[in-house]
């Protein structure tokens, strides 16, 4: 087996590094393609990988290969490497809003699976939804799926419906907690804490609060019972929090990043 992904950029780069690390792939059978000099120069200094600025020399070699382009640059890439595709390869999308149908018409390929990974790939704890055209057969699947576990878990979804919603969820989820770990760090700092202290106030209670969560079958509901007392400080926050109607708000938010991918989709 033998696998190419297609741009280098952070996304190709994470998958890239992660199935390097992994037991699944030997130095000789996994490749990278990317069109900047810079970035070549740059990887073929690093012995994880074989690094290509031809596509002609590395596409007709692989076996699976990952898709990690801007999505606004598949039309031109698909314009490029049509003809030197094959129909034994399965091609796996990391592209944000486009479908399994617009890739199978575009390199006139059937194999094609759709995938929405997240940034916490980078470092090991990133979660991939994806889901497969009808022409991918379970042995390939399963193949797939070892592949996109070697940047974190996976989660198999029956529809692309789900893809796009998970981009509203896990997707875009990071920039949502950084969003709101940043409201807290201000808050740190605004009361007086210095910089180095305000990150570790919050990071750890991020971390923390995460560990519990997984480590028990407790709602964040109970969870938030727990921490709260009537008429405590916790209590005060989160009646400000549900009088600000904040938990609307994020889900409004979750929504419209959804519809988004659903537009994307159809553009």
């Amino acid at each position: 087996m033998k696998v190419l992904v297609i741009g280098a950029g952070n996304m190709g780069l994470t998958y890239a590094e992660g199935m390097a690390k992994s037991s699944l792939l030997n130095h000789r059978n996994l490749m990278i393609f990317d069109k900047s000099a810079e970035v070549i120069t740059t990887l073929s200094k690093v012995d994880h990988f074989d690094v290509y600025d031809d596509i002609e020399e590395c596409l007709p070699e692989a076996d699976i290969v990952f898709l990690a382009v801007k999505p606004y640059h598949c039309d031109s890439l698909f314009e490029e490497i049509r003809p030197l595709v094959n129909d034994q390869q399965i091609f796996v999308s990391l592209m944000a809003g486009v479908t399994i149908d617009k890739i199978q018409e575009g390199l006139d390929v059937k194999k094609v699976v759709r995938s929405m990974p997240n940034l916490p790939a980078q470092v090991g704890k990133g979660v991939t939804s994806f889901t497969e055209a009808k022409e991918v057969s379970r042995v390939e699947l399963l193949m797939i799926r070892n592949l996109l576990d070697t940047t974190g878990a996976s989660i198999h979804v029956q529809t692309e419906n789900f893809i796009d919603a998970s981009t509203g969820i896990s997707g875009s989820g990071p920039a949502y907690v950084f969003y709101f770990m940043n409201s807290m760090l201000e808050a740190a700092l605004k009361m007086g804490f210095s910089k180095n202290d305000s990150k570790i106030l919050v990071s750890q209670t991020f971390e923390g609060a995460v560990k519990l969560f997984n480590e028990s079958d407790l709602s964040p509901s109970t969870w938030m019972d727990r921490v709260a007392s009537k008429g405590g400080t916790t209590r005060a926050a989160l009646d400000s929090m549900d009088e600000n109607n904040v938990e609307e708000l994020i889900k409004d938010a979750a929504y419209a990043a959804f519809d988004r991918a659903v537009e994307l989709g159809k553009e």
